[in-house]
């Protein structure tokens, strides 16, 4: 039987698709923060939740399969999409922006997301793409303000 940090650090079994589990499972985070994005204090909240329930499940999950950040543990990609999404306006197009944007940061990797993914254990996997999710979020709320800008 598989430990229960095995469920959460591949998301309920997401990180285990073959092809893009990280794009899966960015996916499959935003129904469960999409409710949230009226309520930043709470949905705040769920992130500090996520990120260290994370830093722990994953951390053990890669221990457990012998490797330091395996493409099968998404839940940081659940965390960076939740911290893309604080607080962003109710529109599609911004859910959308939010997605593409935090796939690209946590593909890309600018600095200094690559520094952190290698602070150890499960705090270099949960850290760098929750600063992939903050850089995508900031970009977000620029496109948010030229948006209102152009329809002003």
């Amino acid at each position: 039987m598989k430990h229960v940090y095995f469920w959460i650090a591949t998301f309920l079994g997401i990180g285990k698709i073959p092809f893009a589990p990280g794009t899966w499972a960015s996916l499959a985070a935003v129904p469960l923060f999409y409710p949230l994005v009226d309520y930043p204090l709470i949905h705040a909240a769920t992130l500090v939740v996520v990120y260290f329930l994370g830093v722990y499940t994953t951390g053990r999950y890669a221990q457990s399969i012998g490797e330091t950040d395996p493409p099968s543990a998404v839940m940081d990609e659940v965390l960076g999409m939740g911290m893309a999404m604080l607080a962003i306006p109710r529109q599609w197009h911004f859910v959308v922006m939010a997605i593409i944007l935090f796939r690209l940061f946590d593909i890309w990797k600018p600095y200094p997301i690559r520094r952190l993914e290698k602070l150890p254990w499960g705090w270099g996997i949960m850290t760098d793409d929750l600063v992939a999710g903050l850089y995508a979020l900031a970009w977000v709320h620029i496109g948010r303000f030229l948006v209102g800008l152009i329809n002003s």
